[in-house]
């Protein structure tokens, strides 16, 4: 510490700004996972079909939801990105670790061996994902409201395709970033996703009754039957 003019406390004052750098850091990915739990809400209501018709009537309610579905899906999506983007600690598998690659997209170099991990991830999510919305259309996808009950392609190997995609996806992500706050929170993204499935079984019941509950017996809900 050299001694300044006005006193000694230059140390204490060049300490303050990296204490604030961590709190943000902190603080915006909080802000992003507490966004991500605070749309469950509306996307349970999103997919209440006949409760709201029942409640506003068939056109008013058929709007309501489709609305609801909207804001809530995309919010989710987008504080899911934030969750993989927000500065946070980065990590390194402890094998070959010094090895690394820059990516265009990154300020930072990767880790040779997460950018490697990451790869089967991504493209097995990318798969689920995007076959998904193919079989039921984006407008479904976004708007929770399916007409038929779909039951081929990949609907075929699990119940929820895109679900289990954006889980693949989110830990592909968090290796490829060496997001070591996003790879934790994979067992909250997990829960989040098991009670949206799960809500919007039960109403899917509501709606195609037995129909639904054959289809529950023969296809699993996330995890693929090897």
């Amino acid at each position: 510490m050299r001694t300044h003019p006005r006193g000694q406390k230059i140390l204490i004052l060049r300490n303050k700004p990296l204490e604030l750098v961590v709190v943000n850091m902190s603080v915006l990915f909080f802000v992003c996972v507490l966004g991500a739990i605070a749309m469950m809400p509306l996307h349970f209501l999103s997919v209440e079909h006949l409760g709201l018709q029942e409640k506003y009537g068939k056109e008013k309610g058929t709007r309501i939801g489709e609305v609801c579905g909207f804001v809530s899906g995309w919010g989710f999506f987008l504080f899911w990105i934030g969750i993989w983007v927000s500065p946070q600690p980065r990590f390194t598998i402890p094998f070959i670790e010094n090895l690394s690659v820059q990516v265009p997209f990154t300020s930072f170099p990767i880790p040779l061996l997460n950018l490697i991990v990451c790869i089967p991830f991504l493209v097995l999510g990318a798969w689920f994902a995007i076959n998904g919305v193919r079989e039921t259309t984006l407008k479904v996808a976004e708007t929770h409201r399916s007409e038929k009950i779909v039951s081929s392609g990949v609907y075929s190997v699990v119940r929820h395709p895109q679900y289990l995609g954006g889980l693949l996806a989110h830990v592909g992500i968090s290796f490829l970033l060496s997001a070591w706050y996003s790879l934790l929170s994979t067992p909250l993204m997990v829960t989040l996703i098991f009670l949206m499935s799960r809500k919007e079984e039960k109403e899917l019941i509501r709606e195609f009754g037995g129909e639904y509950e054959a289809y529950k017996e023969k296809v699993p809900l996330l995890i693929p039957r090897l």
